[in-house]
């Protein structure tokens, strides 16, 4: 059974709370001092919705934030570890065709859209299909991602995200809407985020403190 928490139970959760909420972001954000802050902040927010406590890093123990608002040139995927409060890596990583050319400009939930998705999602299982090692998404929130997998929005390896690529075409190629990643790195990312850690896709067009009060997010932990 699940249940929503609102944000006056989240700031009556443990006292200290931001304390403890400024100490884990000023920890990533000295981990990873080019990622917008911005998209840190409601990466964090988003995630102490769905788990349902201020030290996130007690639950999760991995995050992986997307900056949409870089071009795909960039290395626009962060992936943290939220326990030792330290960058484990920073990657290329495709949006979908739809989206734009070099840089992602439009998003959708819809199936057939080939276009990225935004907000939170939790690593699923991971399994060997036709892109070889790859992670199963579950979208977070109502209306916005959570037809993540009847979208099959995975995370996987792709031949066109690589600097030999962006080179000839003066681009990252793009997917029909899945975060895919460099072949040399999809194993490894797979196995860091998979069965419950987390991954959050940001962009500037989200709705300011769309995280505030854990309105947009499903329900939150299950209660064992």
């Amino acid at each position: 059974m699940f249940k929503r928490l609102t944000g006056a139970v989240l700031l009556a959760l443990m006292p200290g709370q931001h304390a403890l909420a400024d100490e884990l972001l000023d920890a990533l954000q000295r981990a990873a001092p080019q990622l917008e802050v911005r998209a840190l902040q409601d990466a964090l927010q988003a995630l102490r919705c769905v788990e349902g406590e201020v030290d996130v890093a007690d639950q999760a123990r991995r995050l992986a934030v997307i900056d949409y608002s870089r071009s795909s040139l960039e290395r626009r995927l962060w992936v943290f570890d939220l326990t030792h409060r330290h960058l484990l890596q920073r990657e290329f990583v495709a949006h979908g065709r739809q989206s734009g050319e070099l840089f992602a400009e439009r998003f959708s939930n819809l199936p057939g859209s080939h276009q990225s998705s935004l907000g939170l999602f939790r690593g699923a299982e991971s399994y060997s299909g036709r892109h070889g090692h790859s992670l199963r998404l579950d979208g977070l929130e109502p209306g916005f991602n959570d037809q993540a997998r009847a979208r099959a929005l995975v995370i996987h390896g792709a031949d066109y995200v690589a600097p030999g690529w962006a080179d000839r075409h003066g681009r990252m190629g793009r997917s029909l809407g899945c975060p895919a990643v460099q072949q040399e790195v999809i194993r490894v990312l797979v196995d860091q985020l998979k069965d419950g850690q987390y991954l959050f896709a940001w962009h500037p067009q989200m709705q300011q403190d769309r995280y505030r009060d854990c309105a947009s997010i499903s329900a939150v932990r299950s209660a064992e």
